[in-house]
């Protein structure tokens, strides 16, 4: 009977440590271009395209704010959003977003999204995109 109880004993111990330990990684989230049209109809959520300036002028999805990831001023700019406000990121494939996600939860934002696949998926998809011809 002792034996049983050090089991479920250290069974408990196992599920407490592990939930700890996904705790933190709750704040960032990889979403589908299904969800992430429709987290943006919230009008709290921010929309960032973290690729270069050039990039974002020729497509870009609607409704959303160029902050270049690679720029000099990213730090500046990040810090004009709202940490308690959901953000949702994207760029042109996925990777780059995933380093700016790390580098808003340690900054202290709250809710980070990411758009897995990036633009590109988004445009496989076939969602709507802003061009300038």
């Amino acid at each position: 009977m002792q034996k049983f109880n050090q089991i479920i004993l250290l069974f408990l111990a196992t599920l407490v440590f592990s939930s700890c330990l996904n705790q933190g990684k709750g704040d960032i989230q990889l979403i589908s271009p299904e969800e992430m049209q429709a987290l943006q109809k919230d009008r709290s959520v921010q929309l960032v395209d973290v690729r270069s300036a050039e990039a974002h002028a020729l497509e870009s999805i609607p409704n959303s704010q160029n902050i270049d990831f690679n720029s000099p001023n990213f730090d500046e700019e990040v810090s004009k959003l709202d940490k308690n406000k959901p953000v949702l990121l994207y760029c042109g494939s996925g990777r780059t977003s995933a380093k700016c996600s790390a580098k808003l939860k340690d900054a202290g934002f709250k809710k980070i999204y990411e758009l897995e696949g990036g633009i590109s998926r988004w445009k496989y998809e076939g969602f709507d995109l802003e061009t300038k011809s």
